[in-house]
């Protein structure tokens, strides 16, 4: 499977016979979950259930708005709720008299009230199967539309990832390089320090001793392996695709955490082990813009 985008449009656009078209339209950004919001003429409480269902079938993730605009040509006409415009002109000269006002209703006004018009053949999708299976076959060709356009962008978002962990992957194997360094900062820190608290009575036994505790425990290996370990992950998911988004998602926090810790073993040592401080910022750059392009995955 192909990685997806969550972003993306798509509109189709069918007869339904020869007094009847629609046009149908879908528009997705990037969300944490499938939110949707459908935008339906008048009666078309059964079809939008319809539309629901196969639209959580086909997509994951994704904030998508749905609009179903219905055209109708020929000889169906309009009719008047004569009823509604009776009360709505009848009201308006009661308040013209009232108030002693020289006032003419707006027929353009009153025919846009909700109502005030209807449609011979119906204003909205009712019951209708034959409207109800041409917009099924339109919503299956429309999402097809859309994904086709979210695996595109997909496409581009995966070749600048792999590029970004390539980067990030070079940083933690230059990290690696440094660990001798480390430990040599470390045992000369903990020299001069002694040596400041004691004089030159300091044992260097006793130095090396304190040394290697304090190097055990500001080890960066564990850090760089998990990192491999992630990177690896990564990549193997992107390579996978599917709904990913996700996951990627939590292995970024854990490259961020471990990048983090190397950053605090390392603190305060001099010398050559300096060069971890800019790697590790570097690391961390490179993971936020990687976040920044996961945000937008299915």
């Amino acid at each position: 499977m192909s990685v997806r985008s969550m972003t993306g449009f798509a509109q189709v656009k069918a007869q339904v016979n020869e007094r009847l078209s629609f046009t149908l339209s879908l528009k997705s950004v990037n969300h944490r979950f499938l939110d949707l919001h459908l935008r339906m003429p008048p009666d078309s409480d059964a079809l939008e259930m319809r539309l629901r269902r196969l639209l959580k079938d086909r997509l994951i993730r994704g904030h998508l708005d749905v609009a179903l605009t219905l055209e109708r040509t020929g000889e169906a006409g309009y009719g008047i709720n004569r009823a509604l415009v009776r009360g709505y002109l009848e009201s308006f000269r009661s308040v013209a008299r009232e108030f002693d006002l020289a006032a003419v209703p707006d027929l353009n006004a009153v025919f846009k009230l909700p109502g005030a018009l209807d449609n011979a053949s119906g204003s909205g999708a009712g019951d209708d199967p034959e409207l109800h299976a041409a917009v099924i076959a339109g919503l299956e060709e429309a999402i097809r539309k859309l994904n086709e356009m979210r695996a595109e962008e997909g496409r581009s978002i995966t070749h600048e990832l792999r590029e970004r962990l390539e980067r990030l992957r070079q940083a933690t194997r230059e990290v690696e390089q440094y660990r001798d360094a480390v430990l040599r900062a470390y045992v000369e820190k903990i020299q001069l320090r002694i040596t400041e608290l004691i004089g030159a009575r300091a044992e260097s036994d006793r130095v090396l001793q304190e040394a290697a505790l304090l190097a055990e425990r500001s080890d960066i290996q564990e850090e760089t392996v998990r990192l491999e370990t992630h990177i690896r992950h990564f990549l193997g998911l992107l390579e996978k695709g599917g709904d990913i988004g996700k996951k990627l998602d939590f292995l970024l926090q854990e490259m961020n955490r471990e990048a983090n810790t190397l950053l605090s073993k390392t603190n305060g040592v001099a010398g050559e082990a300096l060069r971890i401080t800019e790697l590790g910022l570097a690391m961390k750059s490179e993971i936020e813009k990687v976040r920044e392009q996961v945000q937008n995955i299915e």
